[in-house]
């Protein structure tokens, strides 16, 4: 048995390296706590669904180096990196985590600005006169 499983996952511009190793079920973002890390209660749920779903919350100690993007992007990315890690621990996992869908990379990006308009779609304010 390996002692370090790795996952990469990725949501918007956010980039997460997630390793897991035998443990308590500590998580620990970019060299800081979970809890210290992500301000939002709901963002700290959605980085342990992946656990919770396979029951291995208080298996494993996930350790994250995540960069790009902001707070929700990025725990999505930690939970898709989770999820993928889990695989190599486990492939048994896969019907779990894929029905949940944890296992699927979240295609949505941010639209490009088109000249002509204030943002993506945002046209300037029209006036008749």
């Amino acid at each position: 048995m390996a002692d370090k499983y790795y996952g990469t996952g990725r949501r918007k511009k956010s980039i997460a390296r997630v390793y897991l190793m035998p443990g308590t079920g500590k998580i620990t973002i970019n060299k800081r706590d979970i809890d210290e890390y992500l301000g939002l209660e709901t963002l700290k749920v959605i980085v342990r669904q992946p656990l919770v779903a396979t029951e291995t919350i208080d298996k494993y100690d996930v350790q994250v180096n995540v960069r790009g993007g902001g707070f929700s992007g990025q725990a999505g990315a930690i939970r898709h990196g989770v999820a993928r890690a889990l695989l190599h621990v486990d492939s048994d996992y896969r019907p779990i985590l894929k029905k949940a869908g944890f296992l699927t990379r979240d295609p949505r990006m941010k639209e490009r600005k088109k000249y002509g308009l204030k943002a993506a779609r945002r046209a300037p304010q029209f006036s008749k006169r």
